[in-house]
């Protein structure tokens, strides 16, 4: 097993966590593309990963 902590726990997940990030890009106004983002600034990658955790903050609350 992998000590990647970026790694899928659920291999059926990935499509759905990939469609997840592109759509959060998308909100916060990052072009990110298929496959390897490289060119990304530090601050365009923390902007699509801090929108997706507010996303799944949202998504947890609302299931309380």
């Amino acid at each position: 097993m992998s000590n990647n902590s970026n790694s899928i726990n659920v291999p059926e997940a990935k499509q759905a966590m990939n469609q997840f990030k592109m759509e959060c890009a998308n909100e916060v106004g990052v072009n990110l593309k298929e496959g390897y983002n490289g060119d990304l600034t530090s601050r365009q990658a923390g902007s699509v990963g801090g929108q997706m955790v507010k996303k799944m903050i949202e998504a947890y609350e609302r299931s309380m």
